[in-house]
């Protein structure tokens, strides 16, 4: 992940996507992160991962593409860090997938991620 202000580089992660990261989310527990034009919506601190940034998915597309087959196009994807109270070095979170959809991050890149990203800051999440 690329964090960007004004065209320059202001920082390079490396994330963990959803569990199943290939294509792009269109059902709640799919397993896989969304792709395309979101912006961050929310602040949360009191995150029950290290700190955690709410991605406006889904939007009215997402929700009408799910709508069509009866499913809900799931919520609450964000960009945290790790679960409280976990070991940032369990191999569990390392060079893996492990999200339910989310965009993870170690705890020290969340911290300064959420300080540099305002409320409104557009994302885009590529393939």
């Amino acid at each position: 992940m690329t964090l960007y202000k004004n065209e320059k580089t202001l920082g390079t992660y490396r994330i963990n996507l959803g569990f199943a990261p290939e294509g792009a989310k269109h059902f709640e527990g799919d397993g896989k992160t969304p792709e395309g034009q979101y912006f961050i919506s929310e602040h949360n601190p009191r995150s029950s991962y290290h700190l955690s940034l709410r991605i406006s998915y889904p939007d009215a597309r997402d929700t009408d593409f799910a709508a069509q087959t009866n499913l809900s196009a799931g919520c609450d994807i964000m960009i945290h860090g790790l679960p409280n109270g976990d070991n940032p070095d369990d191999p569990k979170y390392t060079g893996k997938d492990w999200t339910l959809g989310c965009i993870a991050v170690t705890n020290r890149e969340i911290e300064e991620i959420y300080r540099q990203v305002p409320d409104g800051t557009p994302i885009e999440i590529l393939p």
